[in-house]
């Protein structure tokens, strides 16, 4: 055998060995498949529905349950009558399995499968229904049982408890009644066959027992604080008013008695919505009456509380206005006198008589508040208001009027100080005059002079304000402090004029050593010049200076020194 022949045959060996495992291994997933469907088809007969739908037919059912009946019924006898043909292709499939027919075989078993997938699911539905159905004359009977006992124990508590429902009494008894004819109908739906039906009113059944149930508290403790605890607090109100209204307290245009009936109005139509059993409604009302029960509360206790404060002040504020209109006007009195000598340039008069207006309306606002409290309308609450701000703005009339007198009475002081200023002030400027003129100079310098004579005038302008009839001391007090900066700076320029002159002799003295010096020498002509003819002694002194410096660097920082140095050893 030639070698290809040998492949050959390996080749064919092989291949026959593949197909025979792929058939092998066809064989064992279809058979799995086989069983499997095989165990579904079993449990779906294994239901043994036929005897679940004679027992339901037994119980020879009505209205609601019958139709479901039915309509189940029919699914699950349409679903059952493919049964054998499923059981045959199981076994055609089984047994083209068994012989290795693969084809044939996955054919029956895809056919059986489709059939499996179309009534499983109405089979599965059918049972539960069928049970369902089987259950529901059990299960309502258990539940009308609980119920009916749940609902003897609300009748018998609502009959031991009679008084405290005995608003919403009648809506209760009818409820009861409604459920009553509820039991009535649910029972005859039970003994007709129409466990759905039934089941359905039962639940109805249930919801109405638990809304009453929950209701009830509600309904009890509602009831006794409208008809108690709101009335009995109304009343004590009413009652509170009249014996505040005989001890003459004032109310000003609140009606309380109108506010009383208007609540126990509110209280009546919240017990109407209780009795109709709107317990929404009940309580919008109820929240209305608690506010205005606790807003009268609130009003008798503050004219309660107000009324002592009144009383024990009513003397002092009496007192205190009094006395602050003296004090207003005596305080006029003097501005107005005052007011002949002086300028007062800040409205001082005219807000001492704004506040002695002020004072006299509180006066007249006191007066009336008075009589109101004489004659039993004063609303103690407002005039305690009223009196509180009285007695806090007396108190600030009073220090501001105290700051307004304080400030005039400075007026005569200030007057007596800018006399003595204006006199220091000429004594100064002719002081610093004579000093200057002492200096042996060859003459002041007119810039020197044109100050000197703007002081002067300053001094004379603010002396004949002085002595006018009516003074504006305000204007003059600044005019003083310019005047004192001026006379300052007239100071400072005479001893500068009087430094220059000096230190510009002794350069001079200094220079002598330089005269081979060409530009020093050119510097002491034209420095001499400034000094004797046109006095500008410092313009003089900086022309030397920086000719002698320039000569000989640091000789005039050395002779500043000294003469500084020397001035100061004088002072000291």
């Amino acid at each position: 055998m030639s070698s290809t022949q040998s492949l050959l045959l390996i080749t064919l060996i092989i291949t026959i060995i593949v197909v025979v495992m792929a058939m092998l291994l066809i064989n064992r997933r279809q058979l799995r498949d086989i069983e499997e469907l095989d165990n579904e088809l079993g449990n779906m007969e294994d239901l043994h529905l036929e005897r679940a739908i004679g027992n339901l037919d037994q119980m020879e059912l009505a209205g609601e349950s019958l139709a479901t009946l039915n309509t189940w019924k029919k699914s699950y006898q349409k679903a059952a009558e493919l049964f054998p043909e499923i059981q045959r292709l199981i076994e055609d499939g089984a047994d083209e399995n068994a012989r290795y027919r693969l084809v044939k075989s996955h054919q029956s078993i895809k056919q059986a499968r489709e059939l499996v997938d179309s009534v499983s699911e109405d089979v599965k539905n059918s049972s539960d229904v069928f049970t369902q159905l089987l259950e529901s004359n059990r299960e309502n009977k258990a539940q009308y049982d609980e119920l009916m006992q749940s609902y003897r124990e609300i009748r018998k508590e609502i009959l031991a408890d009679s008084f405290d429902y005995s608003v919403a009494l009648e809506e209760i008894e009818n409820r009861l009644s409604a459920m009553e004819e509820d039991f009535a109908q649910a029972k005859n739906l039970s003994a007709q066959g129409d466990h759905v039906e039934a089941k359905r009113v039962l639940s109805k059944i249930r919801a109405d027992l638990t809304a009453l149930k929950t209701k009830l508290p509600e309904v009890k403790e509602d009831q006794h604080d409208l008809q108690t605890v709101f009335a009995d607090q109304l009343d004590e109100i009413a009652a509170g008013y009249k014996e505040m209204r005989d001890a003459k307290y004032g109310f000003g245009s609140l009606d309380v008695l109108l506010e009383i009936r208007q609540s126990n109005d509110q209280i009546d139509r919240s017990l109407a919505a209780l009795a109709q059993l709107d317990l929404e409604e009940t309580s919008k009302g109820m929240k209305k009456v608690e506010k205005e029960i606790k807003t009268l509360y609130r009003i008798l206790e503050k004219e309660y509380k107000a009324r002592p404060f009144v009383e024990k002040n009513q003397d002092k504020l009496q007192r205190l206005l009094t006395h602050q209109q003296t004090v207003s006007q005596q305080l006029i009195k003097k501005l107005r006198h005052i007011d002949e000598s002086y300028e007062l340039t800040h409205g001082e008069l005219d807000e001492s008589r704004e506040l002695e207006r002020e004072v006299h309306k509180m006066d007249s606002d006191y007066i009336r508040a008075s009589q109101r409290i004489a004659d039993g309308r004063a609303v103690y609450s407002e005039v305690q208001d009223d009196w509180i701000k009285i007695l806090g703005r007396l108190q600030e009339i009073g220090k501001r009027q105290q700051e307004l007198s304080e400030a005039v009475d400075g007026l005569y002081e200030a007057e007596e100080v800018a006399q003595r200023s204006i006199k220091e002030f000429k004594q100064q400027v002719s002081l610093v005059y004579r000093h200057l003129s002492r200096q042996n100079l060859p003459g002041i310098p007119e810039g020197f002079l044109q100050m000197y004579t703007l002081v002067i005038n300053e001094i004379s302008k603010t002396s004949g304000e002085l002595n006018q009839v009516r003074i504006n001391m305000e204007k003059i007090s600044e005019e003083l402090v310019q005047i004192s900066d001026d006379v300052d700076r007239l100071q400072r320029e005479a001893e500068d004029i009087i430094s220059s002159a000096n230190l510009f002799e002794l350069t001079m003295q200094y220079s002598n050593k330089f005269l081979d010096n060409e530009t020093v020498v050119r510097a002491r002509r034209n420095a001499m010049k400034l000094y004797d003819r046109d006095y500008n002694y410092k313009d003089a002194l900086d022309t030397i200076a920086t000719a002698v410096e320039r000569a000989e660097p640091g000789s005039y920082q050395r002779i500043e020194n000294a003469y500084y140095q020397e001035q100061k050893e004088l002072i000291d």
